[in-house]
């Protein structure tokens, strides 16, 4: 989780508060708010709302009468000192915290906001393998480009069978799937999935036909004495970025056409239904799930296949361009982490005959998130 731009601190010397009908309007400086009535009783904070240790409101909804309102209110020292009306109850407010609250309260870490996007790997410069030690020393920089770039790069990882998920738990919780809590990529004489031959694999995301979908993965590289199998990955939420800004058709018909996915072997049949492209209530890109392998299309009206297929096309053109791919060579001891919802991940084919042997996890991105909010809240 990013922490907010720092802001200036409002003057709170300055404040101003006055009645609106079913609330209050506070003007600190030159900015000015106005506080519902029962958002600011929702939002209370005395002991009578909230349990002292844990936080949690110790009221519901129906408890506040319906037609509340502010009897009276005053500020003195940063503080909003609010009555109600019906009930009299007393509630104060920090007026500093009210701002922030109104500027970053509800910012979601998984859309695309405060996120660095790269459409190639000159917008990300040198890639850095951050050593295992240095990350158990200080685990946040490395979370913290997971979430920014959408990945990070481990090295000198001990190359232990099982060690993947031990990396999984320094942060969260592993995802257990169909899979098992460890998958291995390597070359399978009876293959359920590409993954395990010695195929080229075309940049993808995991698991879209999941929900939800596991929001991590992690890919440790044991062995890598094959020809080929390179590993690539492509920004996928940049790379629908620029389908809304130049193909705005395309983008609202790949958010708005649910898709299915589909994965069937002997023992699992695991099936979702979502759009392409993620949004959420205010439109910010919050989920890709591309997988050419996986999808199938419902039965449209011939003009909608049309141009769904349309727009299908072009936004695959944007996931296929080379110079949007970020090319890397596992090395023996590297693990790689990275948003499975944003970034799509390839693999060019390889040398069966060669040793090749991967180990994979996946995991949430909520654990890595809690984590990285309380190594930076302590810091």
């Amino acid at each position: 989780m990013h922490k907010p731009v720092e802001s200036p601190a409002p003057p709170v010397d300055e404040t101003q508060v006055s009645l609106v009908a079913g609330g209050v309007r506070l003007t600190v400086g030159e900015e000015s708010l106005e506080l519902e009535a029962t958002w600011l009783r929702d939002s209370a904070t005395d002991t009578e709302s909230r349990d002292p240790v844990s936080g949690q409101r110790l009221f519901g909804i129906t408890d506040v009468p319906a037609e509340l309102d502010v009897g009276s209110a005053t500020v003195s020292d940063g503080r909003l000192e609010v009555v109600f009306e019906p009930g009299g109850h007393r509630a104060a407010y920090d007026v500093a915290e009210l701002l922030d609250e109104v500027r970053h309260g509800h910012r979601d870490d998984r859309n695309e906001q405060d996120k660095h996007l790269w459409r190639s790997a000159a917008d990300l410069g040198p890639v850095t393998r951050v050593r295992w030690t240095d990350y158990l020393a200080d685990p946040a920089p490395v979370l913290r480009s997971v979430v920014r770039d959408g990945f990070a790069l481990l090295s000198e990882v001990p190359t232990v069978d099982g060690t993947v998920t031990a990396v999984a738990e320094t942060f969260g919780y592993v995802r257990e799937t169909n899979y098992g809590r460890i998958f291995d990529v390597r070359v399978e004489e009876h293959a359920t999935n590409l993954a395990f031959t010695g195929r080229a694999i075309t940049p993808h995301t995991d698991n879209p036909y999941r929900d939800p979908v596991p929001t991590l993965q992690l890919l440790h590289c044991l062995t890598n004495a094959a020809a080929g199998g390179d590993s690539g990955l492509v920004d996928g939420f940049a790379a629908a970025a620029v389908l809304r800004e130049g193909h705005q058709a395309a983008f609202e018909i790949l958010t708005s056409t649910p898709v299915s996915y589909r994965f069937d072997s002997a023992d699992a049949h695991v099936s979702a239904l979502a759009p392409m492209i993620g949004v959420d209530a205010a439109g910010f890109i919050r989920e890709v799930r591309f997988n050419n392998r996986s999808l199938r299309v419902p039965v449209l009206p011939v003009d909608d296949a049309r141009r769904f297929y349309a727009a299908y096309r072009t936004f695959a053109e944007l996931l296929l361009e080379p110079e949007a791919q970020l090319d890397l060579r596992l090395a023996p001891g590297d693990c790689l982490m990275f948003d499975n919802t944003r970034v799509l991940h390839a693999r060019t084919a390889f040398d069966a005959v060669g040793a090749r042997h991967l180990q994979g996890t996946y995991a949430d991105i909520d654990g890595l998130l809690s984590t990285l909010a309380t190594l930076e809240l302590a810091r």
